[in-house]
């Protein structure tokens, strides 16, 4: 287990490279807005373009502007500074990162709750009312934009209603360190718009599993030893059933905790998602780097958890 660690952790950093590197040749690639016109204002003077462009390093070869990215990045852990407003990238980013952090993770923890509580329930009771009412429902939970239930969630509950606060402009973010009560209340709407999509799919996946596990012969051997239902679904059809989930479920927090644009822009909420959101349309490519490889990171980070929590989940998984 060990060496297979050591390994992934190695091919971690090569995929990481390659995202930085993939990343900077589509930036130069694919038409974009010049940085530096951009940064010039409306009616730029060539000279004071041509200036920004020298004081940015725009007018180095794009491989020689990849080469001195990677170096700051490797010996001082430096991503450079924003084109936008000339502030650290890596400040700016640990800045939002809280936010994303907050709503991702309070995200999954309902969206796996919910999900597989329905899944199970709905497996257990085949065709009854309470599974046709369930899986007709994450049908329209899946069909659902996040957008739209976002919009529809204020519209309903904090404009009419005014049961959850509605967040009124920017700022209304509040880190769990200065408020948890206000941080709490401010997350709970995007918590269940967010988890309500991802909810009904693991609803849906987990049934067919679980389906599919309990007609198995070692469970109706564990039947016929006399075990009670309850255990045999607990302890031997869940284990199984539960695997793929925790594959899913590893890859979605992964990408969520790389920021959720269409959530936090919805909700007013200061993350990854709207930095990396802004940072396209101004076209800065050091923000664009500083949010690609993070989001990266989380997402092969969690593949790894994820490959190591199989050998505990399922005994017959094992890492040479």
């Amino acid at each position: 287990m060990t060496r297979y660690i050591i390994r992934r952790m190695l091919w971690v950093i090569v995929l990481l490279f390659m995202v930085s590197l993939i990343t900077f040749v589509i930036f130069y690639l694919l038409p974009s807005a010049d940085p530096a016109q951009l940064r010039a204002g409306h009616q730029p003077n060539p000279a004071l373009v041509a200036s920004i462009r020298h004081q940015l390093g725009l007018d180095k070869p794009w491989y020689v502007q990849y080469l001195d990215y990677m170096k700051a990045l490797v010996l001082h852990f430096d991503f450079g500074y924003s084109y936008t407003n000339n502030i650290p990238v890596k400040q700016q980013i640990f800045s939002r990162l809280p936010a994303t952090v907050s709503l991702a993770l309070g995200a999954a923890v309902v969206w796996l709750v919910i999900g597989i509580a329905v899944g199970m329930i709905s497996a257990v009771r085949r065709r009854s009312l309470f599974d046709r009412a369930a899986m007709g429902t994450a049908l329209v939970a899946i069909s659902a934009p996040v957008y739209w239930l976002g919009l529809l969630a204020l519209f309903v509950f904090a404009s009419d209603i005014g049961v959850l606060p509605i967040l009124p402009g920017s700022g209304s973010y509040v880190p769990l360190s200065q408020d948890p009560a206000k941080w709490f209340g401010s997350l709970i709407m995007p918590w269940f718009v967010l988890a309500a999509s991802f909810a009904a799919i693991y609803a849906r996946l987990l049934r067919a599993n679980l389906i599919e596990t309990m007609s198995e012969d070692y469970i109706r051997t564990a039947r016929a030893k006399g075990l009670p239902e309850r255990t045999v679904i607990l302890r031997h059809g869940m284990r199984a059933a539960i695997t793929p989930i925790v594959t899913v479920a590893g890859l979605d927090i992964g990408v969520l905790l790389g920021g959720v644009i269409l959530t936090e822009t919805v909700f007013n909420i200061p993350g990854i998602g709207r930095l990396a959101y802004d940072s396209i349309l101004n076209a800065d490519l050091p923000m664009i780097q500083g949010t690609v490889l993070i989001g990266a990171f989380f997402i092969v980070i969690l593949n790894l958890i994820v490959d190591i929590a199989y050998a505990f989940i399922d005994p017959r998984v094992r890492y040479a």
